[in-house]
């Protein structure tokens, strides 16, 4: 059964971003080409037991076995060593992409307390859209019960647009929970007004009497 979101944006999204962008072949329509997973390890990838939790809970999640990562060098502020356990990757495609979108919109972000939306300054000019989870548990697949310890996990939305304004507009289409970031604004500081050279001295006369 093809997932309702690949329909949708066969159906419908193709026709509304043409429209928007003022796009006139549908090939050049920006699309989602992938999905990136990453899942940092720490002290579990020194632990057997818990680097298979932590690789089953991936699979749950994404329903595809993740890919065990490796550091790439020595780094001794980390304690990590060269081809040591260091994360878990899955990459989504096609109709497991879609799937995992449809759930993570819909049931996982709606379950994290306090929820503003996704940033739109996570995008980047390369098309990407990044954003990180700090609770694994917030997926229906977790059975909190059986949970030892609340994990993390990276998120990359990899797309073929060719600007920050084609990724926002595409990923609104799925109903990404996207919000304008707000940055902080300056306080004004009042600058005092100097008295006058003449009237500084005159009142400084009427105080001496």
């Amino acid at each position: 059964m093809t997932p309702r979101l690949r329909e949708k944006y066969k159906n419908e999204i193709i026709k509304s971003l043409m429209s928007k962008l003022n796009l006139k072949n549908s090939n050049a329509v920006p699309k989602i080409e992938k999905i990136v997973l990453n899942m940092g390890l720490g002290e579990d990838a020194l632990d057997k037991k818990k680097l298979e939790t932590c690789i089953k809970d991936m699979a749950s999640i994404t329903g595809q076995y993740p890919l065990v990562t490796r550091f790439k060098k020595s780094i001794s502020n980390f304690k990590s060593r060269k081809g040591a356990n260091a994360g878990l990757k899955v990459t989504l495609r096609n109709d497991r992409m879609y799937e995992f979108i449809d759930r993570m919109i819909n049931i996982a972000l709606p379950r994290v307390k306090d929820f503003r939306g996704l940033k739109d300054s996570s995008c980047d000019r390369f098309g990407n859209f990044s954003f990180g989870i700090k609770e694994h548990i917030i997926f229906p697949e977790i059975n909190f019960d059986k949970v030892d310890r609340i994990r993390g996990l990276d998120v990359t939305i990899v797309t073929t647009s060719q600007s920050q304004e084609e990724t926002i507009s595409l990923l609104k289409e799925f109903n990404f929970p996207i919000v304008k970031s707000t940055e902080k604004k300056k306080k004004k500081i009042k600058k005092i007004k100097k008295m006058p050279e003449k009237e500084e001295k005159k009142e400084e006369k009427e105080k001496n009497g």
